[in-house]
């Protein structure tokens, strides 16, 4: 279903000037193999960005805040585009053109659409992507058997879906990716006011990838995932973060063989 929906977003986005979408990528415990609640399971998946024609993404550290939390603001600067134009492609370049022609033959720059004082905004690209799901479900198959109730966030787009029989809840987050590396800075929320320009930075990606490496390698028995559930589950009165917890079985998982996560061991 959500590659479906990157699909039409794709599609519809091309030659705009929103944000680029990505191929999504799954993460979060859900797709990992285990989860803290099993009756609360939250698919969640990372759709990347970057930046269309005539813009670029810097990322500036927050300094602001929490200083054992990294948060990034994203700048958003034009960029010119005139020898695309003088190329043939049908595009105005944002610095070089009069503001009137610009208002006059062309969509509005991602600045005035998505950002905050030059820095994209969370929430209003939170808000955008509630109303790409919303024009896109009626064009997709699933809706013709299944039922979608969006589901209020700031910071993301989560949404529910449900038939006769099975429900589930998904949360799309976005964010963008530090280089060439598995960090993103992403929308995912974090306990406590977040600046609406405030990007926090995320692993998740990376803890995929760990888990998918450890699973390749682990013997059939191993016990590593029944382990951080009942872990998470355990930490839940004890005023621990199921992400501590994860973190520390993670680092469990790097420095004992994958061999001894079993019952006998």
């Amino acid at each position: 279903l959500v590659h479906d929906f990157a699909i039409w977003f794709q599609q519809v986005l091309a030659n705009s000037f929103y944000p680029v979408l990505r191929r999504v990528i799954e993460v979060g415990s859900a797709f990992e193999g285990w989860s803290p609640r099993e009756q609360d399971v939250v698919y969640q998946v990372l759709v990347p960005m970057t930046p269309p024609r005539g813009h670029s993404f810097h990322l500036e550290l927050d300094t602001a805040g929490q200083s054992h939390l990294r948060n990034f603001r994203i700048r958003v600067q034009q960029e010119c585009t005139c020898s695309s134009q003088q190329r043939g492609e049908k595009m105005l370049c944002f610095l070089h053109h009069p503001e009137e022609e610009l208002r006059a033959k062309q969509e509005p720059s991602l600045l005035h659409t998505l950002c905050t004082d030059s820095y994209l905004d969370v929430e209003k690209t939170a808000h955008w992507f509630y109303q790409l799901v919303r024009a896109a479900w009626p064009a997709l198959a699933e809706a013709h058997s299944w039922h979608l109730v969006p589901l209020l966030s700031r910071r993301s787009c989560q949404f529910m879906v449900s038939n006769d029989t099975e429900s589930y809840r998904i949360e799309m987050l976005f964010g963008v990716r530090q280089g060439n590396s598995d960090i993103f800075v992403s929308s995912q929320p974090r306990p406590g006011h977040t600046s609406s320009t405030s990007w926090p930075e995320t692993y998740a990606v990376a803890e995929m990838k760990f888990f998918k490496y450890i699973e390749m390698r682990a013997p059939p028995d191993s016990l590593h995932l029944k382990c951080l559930q009942f872990f998470t589950r355990l930490q839940l009165g004890l005023g621990f973060s199921t992400y501590t917890m994860k973190t520390i079985v993670m680092h469990l998982l790097n420095i004992t063989p994958v061999s001894e996560w079993r019952r006998r061991h």
